[in-house]
């Protein structure tokens, strides 16, 4: 279930929708006046029909190239299979209201839904497997059914309710309670009915479809599928060849879901932000040194102080993780999972990687935001290469070290992605004299603090023999590497409490 079938789902997702939402939110300001919003929903709406396209093929693949399952599974199998492609398609037809939801920055809107879909599908799973356990992997297809249903829901019953508050508040013009809320200051909203969301219902003065928008998506196709190999790369090699046990399979999955936790709760949110960030800032038809100065200073200074954030979290988990592994997974698993001490040197060196996959996130991300359709094309040919090589290097590797031969080749996969993209960054602003990839370099005082903390809690690790003791020494070296790092950042620590307060103020 883990492995091979989330691989289905995360496959269909990836590359039915990424193409389409990143060119989407592309469409900046200047580039709106030629793409309007009847264009963008019918461009969302791609996204069903491609995942119906590509289900074909991948789920023929599932049923009967990948390595088999074992007989008594097989009905179950098939069936979770046929549903998660069904689950797909049918979360793909909340796609629209979906993109709106990331264009007008409904950010509450999106984390309940996600929390939403996520205890759908365990309450569902749980319930039916807690009655008959010999149905687990029916019990995981029906749960996903369920979660998708949800998204659908969720999207549209939102959205009813929202238009409905703004044509009402229209027609009666007053302001609730008198202060500008969430419905009022929705002025530009372009949606007038809930069908307004169907393709072909908008009202649309130009074609159809957007002529600038497909040949980006086009080139964004391209690298989706690069990027969806380089992403779950490990996970295609553990399912089309026996490289490792089941049990080794099962070991390696945990631990890499663990470890990123910090990828998805903290890097993601970051990078989607990010991304449509510079995407509104930075035009990508013209040179730097050629657009407003005060917009270009601002998206330096963005990406530098987001570079220092994302590296010093990755630099925490890095230093940490060397000597609080074990003590993780014991709390998790127990002692019978960290036995054989397979798992803690794989989480060990999951925090190289999540130091490498913070920095990548970014860097990449503004690469991606910027570039014009011709650079991601170039890109996509080198990104061919990072994904051959990362392949044959994961097969290399695991056959003489075993799991962990997964994340070296990830590691070295990111590092040359992260060498290009800064060398992109670098030339971009070279021109202009600002220097954002300054962010990538951790303060003295910081840097010195993780080294000393680090050694002592290792050194804990070995010596100490209270579990709580160990705890409080960790505890205690994180506040300290967050003081120090305070007071060498005081000016953007201050820069975000000020922007917070002006949010809550709002």
């Amino acid at each position: 279930m883990n492995v091979r079938l989330l691989l289905l789902e995360s496959t269909l997702l990836f590359l039915s929708r990424e193409a389409f939402n990143r060119a989407g939110l592309s469409a900046t300001t200047q580039q709106r006046n030629k793409c309007t919003w009847a264009q963008l929903i019918n461009q969302m709406w791609l996204t069903a029909p491609t995942c119906v396209i590509i289900c074909i093929p991948c789920v023929y693949i599932w049923l009967h190239l990948l390595s088999p399952v074992d007989e008594k599974f097989h009905a179950q199998y098939q069936f979770a299979c046929y549903a998660m492609a069904l689950s797909c398609v049918i979360e793909l037809c909340a796609e629209a209201p979906s993109f709106v939801t990331q264009v007008f920055c409904f950010v509450r809107l999106r984390i309940v839904l996600n929390t939403l879909h996520i205890l759908v599908r365990s309450a569902v799973f749980l319930w039916i497997v807690i009655n008959d356990k010999s149905v687990a992997i029916n019990a995981f297809a029906i749960a996903q059914l369920m979660s998708a249903a949800t998204i659908i829901l969720g999207n549209y019953g939102f959205f009813y309710f929202y238009i409905w508050r703004i044509n009402q508040n229209k027609e009666k013009e007053v302001k609730s309670n008198g202060n500008p809320n969430m419905i009022d200051s929705m002025n530009d909203f372009p949606f007038k009915k809930i069908s307004d969301f169907l393709p072909g219902v908008l009202k649309n003065e130009g074609h159809f479809l957007n002529s600038e928008l497909q040949v980006l998506t086009l080139s964004f196709v391209k690298q989706g599928v690069l990027k969806q190999i380089l992403t779950e790369g490990e996970k295609y090699v553990m399912s089309v060849s026996p490289v490792l046990s089941f049990s080794e399979q099962a070991t390696y999955d945990v631990v890499n879901n663990l470890g990123s936790l910090a990828a998805r709760f903290i890097f993601r949110p970051i990078e989607d932000s990010s991304y449509f960030f510079f995407t509104q800032t930075i035009a990508r038809d013209i040179e730097l040194h050629k657009q407003s100065r005060d917009e270009v200073t601002q998206a330096a200074k963005v990406l530098q102080n987001l570079s220092l954030a994302v590296t010093s979290i990755g630099l925490l988990a890095l230093t940490f993780g060397q000597s609080y592994s074990h003590t993780l997974l014991l709390l998790y698993g127990g002692a019978d999972f960290v036995s054989g001490g397979l798992p803690e040197r794989l989480l060990q060196w999951h925090c190289l990687a999540i130091y490498f996959l913070a920095i990548n996130g970014i860097t990449e991300g503004y690469m991606f935001a910027t570039n014009t359709s011709k650079d991601i094309d170039k890109y996509n040919y080198l990104m061919a290469i990072f994904s051959i090589s990362f392949l044959i290097l994961s097969y290399i590797l695991t056959s003489f070290l075993g799991p962990v031969g997964f994340i070296f080749a990830n590691c070295i996969n990111m590092f040359c992605r992260i060498c290009y993209s800064t060398r992109f960054i670098y030339r971009q602003y070279q021109p202009t004299g600002l220097k954002p990839l300054h962010g990538l370099l951790p303060g003295k005082w910081f840097f010195t603090t993780l080294i000393i903390t680090g050694i002592t809690c290792k050194y804990s690790a070995y010596y100490c023999t209270s579990l709580m003791l160990h705890l409080f020494y960790g505890f205690s070296s994180v506040v300290c590497c967050l003081v120090v790092w305070s007071i060498e950042n005081s000016e953007l620590v201050k820069m975000s409490w000020q922007y917070g307060r002006h949010i809550k103020t709002d």
